[in-house]
């Protein structure tokens, strides 16, 4: 019988985030900061509304790019937070999740042969979706002196005459790491300079507690080459409505709509209601949230110092990325052990590239209850290697 499977598919190596997650939902008394998805309910309101919808019997299919009102809503969302003016029926097109964004924009833009430019440590999905659309990933080492910030200096070494996107992943999952406007300036010449695309995934941009996230399509010459991704999980609480949306140029969103259309059709209707809601209501939940996410950052920031161990502090997310090279272990040989004598589950730096080397992540959307007990159990871990 012949293979089955399409090489490139098998090549791929499973999310390393997942391993750590099967064993703690086995051993009692576990403690996870590994997830990242807030702990929070989404807020009431939203939820009232996706209940309403129901009841109302607004169940069918919306049109392919998704609700207009909700388009629309995302138009003034983007205007009021940073001055971006998009077309909600050419320029705006609603996903199933950033991630959907993201496969979808890069299977709209590549062909084969062409390179893909992937800061790492970064999210597990930007790679394996550049192969899955038939592009070439160039990964570009970020590095903690730098704060896991991409320099120009770091992008103009990495480009080619094959280069068409830059993934732009900031605030950064795993790292914190944000991206200021002088940053992005520097940047932006570069890319202006080689004449090539961004995809700028922002679904972190409400999370920052050190200044107001800046999208580098707010920059002179960037809109009309960038995709901009972001979507309702993470500042809403809305991990499970499976929501998000893709903003750019008409003719790229044009070619990602007929992706959606033939592979999803639309985006969950009720989802669509109550995303609706979180646009129109939601400012207050996000504010309350992001509070709360600063408190437990301070709290373990200062955990962490009281430790000895080394961490640069992040301003984005809800994550911090602290080193563990002094103990001479492996990323993977670090959370092993920790989950095996403390039973707390973390994830290794190398599940966002092999740059995370020697360091581990930790998520903060967890209660300060459980931080609090958690960090106990890391210190007295950390204390025996010492």
């Amino acid at each position: 019988m012949r293979n089955p499977l399409a090489d490139k598919v098998v090549e791929i190596k499973p999310s390393g985030i997942r391993k750590f997650f099967d064993i703690v939902s086995e051993m009692k008394d576990a403690i996870s900061l590994g997830v990242g998805e807030p702990d929070f309910d989404t807020p009431w309101h939203i939820r009232d509304e996706g209940i309403y919808s129901l009841e109302k019997g607004k169940t069918h299919y919306t049109s392919n790019a998704g609700l207009m009102e909700l388009r629309q809503e995302i138009c003034n969302y983007l205007y009021r937070k940073q001055g971006l003016t998009y077309h909600p029926a050419k320029e705006v097109l609603i996903t199933v999740g950033g991630s959907e964004a993201i496969d979808m924009g890069l299977r709209a833009m590549c062909n084969p042969g062409d390179e893909v430019l992937i800061p790492q440590p970064s999210y597990v999905s930007y790679e394996p979706c550049a192969v899955l659309a038939g592009a070439t990933p160039v990964i570009i080492n970020l590095k903690a002196e730098n704060e896991f910030r991409l320099t120009a200096r770091e992008l103009e070494e990495a480009i080619t005459e094959k280069t068409k996107i830059l993934i732009l992943p900031f605030p950064n999952n795993p790292t914190g790491a944000i991206m200021e406007r002088k940053d992005l300036e520097e940047i932006a010449e570069v890319i202006l300079k080689h004449d090539i695309f961004v995809m700028s995934d922002e679904i972190y941009s409400e999370l920052t507690y050190k200044e107001k996230h800046v999208s580098i399509a707010e920059l002179p010459g960037m809109q009309e080459r960038t995709i901009l991704i972001n979507g309702f999980s993470k500042a809403y609480a809305m991990t499970g409505w499976r929501l998000g949306y893709a903003c750019g140029p008409e003719a790229i969103i044009q070619q990602m709509t007929k992706i959606h259309q033939f592979a999803i059709m639309c985006a969950p209707t009720t989802s669509q209601h109550a995303a609706v809601e979180a646009l129109k209501n939601g400012d207050g939940d996000v504010e309350e949230m992001r509070t709360a996410y600063n408190q437990r950052r301070r709290y373990l920031m200062h955990a962490l110092r009281e430790m000895g161990l080394e961490c640069f502090e992040p301003y984005g997310a809800f994550y911090v990325f602290p080193c563990i090279k002094e103990f001479g272990m492996t990323s993977d040989e670090f959370a092993e052990r920790l989950l095996e004598e403390e039973k707390l589950a973390v994830v290794p730096g190398t599940a966002f590239g092999d740059c995370g080397e020697g360091f581990l992540r930790i998520s903060y959307a967890y209660s300060l209850e459980r931080l609090k007990e958690a960090l106990e159990r890391l210190g007295r871990f950390v204390e025996r290697l010492r």
